[in-house]
């Protein structure tokens, strides 16, 4: 791994006109959840999951994980490998998973609560393009992911990388994580994002973090500080190499999100209610699971059920049929007593009204929902498969609204501002009051990208667009993009780390 020690060509340039951001905070949504499914309705959702799991099963295509659902009491089909659940055995480990829990960032500034009221924002993951104005659609590789990395870092109202933004396919596959990680543990300070592709991968990257962090193993344990994102494989299966990345994480204290896949129309029924039915039935099912081999692991409850295109296939995202499922999502998390994750996606392959509008489709059913873990929440475009420099702009400005509007009310006396009516009296203005004067500066949200001048001064700043706009502020993130420090030591002892493990990763290359 080359050493980063300063960034060619960055460090002189840097302006005196900084971008005013938001300061670091982490959300509380003190409004009450928007529910829009009965409690019978939900009751019924359920049912049905708990039938799906008794009398369908679902596959675990693992061994050792099949001796652990035998031993707590689960019907397995060896030859099949297909799992059966009383609803007796869902219930009893479902309620062994904690309410709430913390993530803890190399920054303890940064830590995140995850559960109660708290919401949080990660970067795009897994994306295997991404996009710019100035270079176009391309491959994902290193350069960018780190770039992404550094904007994740750069902006306060993203509290998590959440995993690869971009896949750095110029990297080995075999190897690639190593680079990754490390490049998460010395550009950010925030939580990251490890994934459960077998158990050695997980297993390089606890290390790395232990070393990053100055914990043993045994103390990490008690100190949950990274996350995996584990997906079934829709309908009704759970895969090998995820289920080990799983039982890596979760039996070294680490956190999973238990994400089933489902998109209506394809991988699971066309209709809302028999794709939530199968959402819940694959999640209950990972979700006890999780509780079997690691009693009280920290875990939070995914939903990822969207629609297709009918027409094409292809996903669509930003839809009414998502924002539902959201909703109704967060709701069957609370029925459960866990954290509840959900996504900022959208189907659109430019940055233009489409992306914005599916964005906030998508966002705001998060909120409405109490979502804690709002994945994917900056830079997604093209259903996934592309990120978006210019994207990342529009949903941080998207990301400190909505942080902005979950700000706790006031009405105090100084807020109604009687004095201030008073002496204004009839037909006068506010603008020089001394209430005003007072405020003025923090009293609306400030944003970073919407231009509200009016079209004479728009037209004199060159016309700009939202993308053009976009396309400046996040080249001037990078230049403002300071490096969080870490001791000298830690350093070469990560680099080491990634050597040695380089000399024999012991993980095949396809």
């Amino acid at each position: 791994m080359p050493r980063e020690h300063k960034r060619r060509g960055r460090g002189q340039s840097r302006t005196n006109a900084r971008i005013q951001q938001q300061p670091w905070k982490q959300p509380r949504n003190l409004y009450s959840p928007f529910e829009i499914a009965s409690a019978d309705q939900i009751e019924a959702l359920h049912q049905s999951s708990l039938r799906i799991l008794a009398e369908l099963g679902i596959a675990f295509l693992d061994d050792e994980a099949l001796d652990i659902l035998k031993e707590h009491g689960a019907e397995v089909n060896r030859s099949t490998k297909m799992v059966k659940f009383s609803p007796e055995l869902i219930e009893k480990y479902i309620a062994k998973a904690p309410s709430k829990f913390t993530l803890h960032a190399r920054n303890p500034q940064h830590n995140l609560e995850i559960g109660e009221n708290w919401t949080l924002y990660s970067m795009v993951g897994s994306t295997p393009n991404c996009s710019d104005l100035d270079h176009g659609r391309r491959p994902g590789n290193f350069t960018d992911y780190q770039n992404l990395i550094r904007l994740a870092q750069h902006f306060n109202v993203i509290h998590m990388t959440g995993g690869y933004p971009v896949e750095p396919i110029d990297l080995p596959a075999n190897t690639r994580h190593l680079d990754c990680a490390f490049t998460h543990l010395t550009l950010t300070d925030k939580v990251f994002h490890a994934y459960s592709l077998g158990k050695q991968r997980v297993a390089d990257s606890i290390d790395m973090l232990c070393i990053g962090l100055g914990l043993s193993r045994e103390q990490l344990k008690k100190q949950p500080s990274l996350i995996s994102i584990i997906n079934t494989s829709s309908p009704l299966r759970l895969d090998g190499v995820m289920i080990q990345g799983m039982l890596e994480m979760i039996r070294n204290g680490q956190s999973v999100c238990v994400t089933p896949f489902t998109l209506s129309g394809a991988m699971a029924p066309v209709t809302l209610a028999g794709a939530l039915s199968l959402q819940n039935a694959e999640a209950l099912a990972t979700l006890a699971f999780t509780q079997m081999a690691a009693p009280g692991a920290p875990v939070i409850y995914g939903g990822f059920t969207s629609n297709v295109d009918m027409k094409s296939g292809a996903p669509a995202f930003g839809t009414p049929e998502l924002a539902k499922s959201t909703l109704i999502g967060g709701q069957l998390a609370r029925r459960y007593g866990l954290p509840y994750r959900a996504s900022n996606v959208n189907a659109c392959n430019a940055v233009d009204t489409q992306a914005g509008y599916e964005s906030m489709m998508s966002l705001w059913p998060t909120i409405q929902s109490h979502c804690n873990f709002v994945k994917h929440a900056a830079g997604w475009l093209e259903g996934g498969l592309c990120a978006s420099f210019e994207k990342v702009i529009v949903d941080v400005e998207l990301l400190q609204m909505m942080s902005s509007f979950l700000d706790e009310l006031s009405f105090s006396e100084d807020e109604m501002a009687f004095d201030a009516i008073a002496d204004v009296g009839p037909g006068g203005h506010f603008f020089g009051t001394q209430h005003t004067l007072d405020r003025y500066e923090t009293a609306f949200y400030p944003p970073i990208l919407s231009d509200w001048s009016n079209f004479g001064q728009w037209q004199e700043k060159g016309s700009l667009d939202t993308a053009q706009r976009a396309n400046k502020i996040w080249k001037q993130a990078l230049l403002e993009y300071q490096k969080p420090p870490m001791e000298e030591s830690k350093i070469e002892e990560l680099e080491a780390f990634v050597a040695k493990r380089k000399e024999n990763p012991g993980i095949s290359i396809h």
